[in-house]
């Protein structure tokens, strides 16, 4: 139970810390959702580089360990199921992530996806 306490908190650092947009020089060039397939896009409340202070403190209480520091990384991501069916919509970043394996609370390797093609 305190170890969700301390992952509710450390999320909330990082929602609070860290200003969403792809860390490092400039975003990459959004998507179309159809280039996506490494599994469902995600809709994710931040993106940052791996290195981002908030992210790395992040990672350390995960035990994660990432190589390149300039990876994109989303931050509380949801999975958007199926495209253009109300009610599965992102008002946040739509992201297509290599890695989501850690429940949704980080998605690692992001790129952005325009959900308007």
């Amino acid at each position: 139970m305190q170890f969700k306490a301390l992952i509710a908190l450390a999320l909330a650092a990082v929602a609070i810390a860290v200003p969403t947009g792809g860390g490092g020089g400039g975003s990459p060039t959004p998507i179309p959702p159809s280039q996506c397939n490494t599994g469902p896009i995600q809709c994710c409340n931040s993106v940052q580089a791996a290195g981002a202070p908030a992210v790395s403190a992040l990672f350390a209480l995960l035990g994660i360990v990432i190589q390149d520091v300039n990876i994109p990384v989303g931050v509380t991501c949801s999975p958007i199921s199926v495209i253009g069916v109300p009610g599965n919509s992102c008002s946040t970043q739509a992201m297509c992530c290599e890695n989501n394996t850690f429940n949704g609370i980080v998605a690692i390797g992001c790129t952005p996806v325009n959900l308007n093609l």
